[in-house]
């Protein structure tokens, strides 16, 4: 018998709506960097959703997003980037 095992991250915490204000977005982006609130320490997760943050004004996120930027690794960066861009291509 197989059993069907989701990973932690894809059911962890809803992905955030299209109406998602900055200060919403910020307040996942802090749950991922720390990953506390039931999401998992996920930092390519944590930037995108800074990233997301800024461009809806929250000026905490950009603070955010350029230290988390400082420790991870520059194709990681690249990833939530590009995440991002997908996240708002379908809004």
């Amino acid at each position: 018998m197989l059993i069907d095992v989701a990973p932690p991250a894809a059911s962890a915490l809803p992905l955030p709506s299209t109406e998602s204000s900055g200060d919403e977005l910020f307040r996942m982006g802090l749950l991922y960097s720390t990953g506390q609130g039931g999401a998992p320490l996920d930092y390519v997760s944590a930037h995108m959703l800074f990233n997301l943050a800024a461009m809806r004004g929250s000026l905490e996120a950009k603070v955010y997003r350029k230290e988390l930027s400082q420790e991870m690794d520059p194709a990681d960066v690249a990833e939530a980037q590009r995440q991002a861009r997908e996240w708002l291509s379908h809004g």
